[in-house]
């Protein structure tokens, strides 16, 4: 399979739902800055799961440059992937309009975790793949950081502290999110900038 096309279409939905979550923002109906500042919770929010989006694309784009070859599940498993962060809008919109309440975070959460075991999915059947088995490209991806925390009892943990978190503080939920993301974002494989397409 054309690995470019998958690429471009991959972008292309990545593109249209950073473009759905930012026109949840309404155009304040006065000039009066307390009117913006009623969006500062979906602003909070929309900040989250742009950095998600950020740090998910960014890994994602190491990897297929990595590949050799996309077969035809890596595509379904990738479509999966996509659909599991198509979700994000609506987790985003709900938690940035009752940021006080457990449920939008819950939900957030359960967005956040469904990504995190597609993501997984589709690294092992990139890694899997029969001309990336045993290569450089599939140690590559074991050794980098969202593959190697997906894989470790430190994620099932993180998801049961964050979901214990949220019944006691709401906002825990999508901050703890926020700081994950941030550190998977910094401790990106050290050639991630480095490598080049191979098509």
């Amino acid at each position: 399979m054309n690995k470019g096309r998958v690429e471009a279409y991959t972008d292309a939905v990545v593109a249209i739902i950073l473009t759905i979550m930012v026109l949840e923002f309404k155009t304040p109906e006065t000039a009066q800055w307390e009117e913006i500042t009623k969006q500062l919770p979906y602003f909070f929010a929309y900040i989250v799961s742009f950095v998600f989006i950020g740090v998910a694309w960014y890994n994602h784009h190491y990897m297929f440059t990595l590949a050799n070859r996309i077969t035809k599940k890596v595509y379904w498993v990738n479509n999966l992937w996509l659909f599991s962060m198509s979700l994000l809008p609506v987790a985003t919109g709900w938690v940035g309009k009752f940021p006080q309440y457990t449920s939008p975070e819950y939900f957030y959460l359960l967005i956040f975790t469904f990504w995190s075991v597609t993501y997984r999915w589709l690294s092992d059947t990139i890694r899997k793949t029969a001309d990336h088995r045993n290569t450089t490209v599939s140690q590559k991806i074991e050794q980098m950081l969202p593959f190697r925390f997906l894989n470790s009892l430190f994620f099932p943990l993180s998801v049961v502290v964050i979901a214990v978190g949220i019944y006691f503080y709401p906002l825990l939920g999508i901050t703890i999110t926020l700081i994950e993301l941030i550190i998977l974002g910094l401790l990106t494989s050290p050639d991630s900038d480095k490598i080049k397409k191979t098509y």
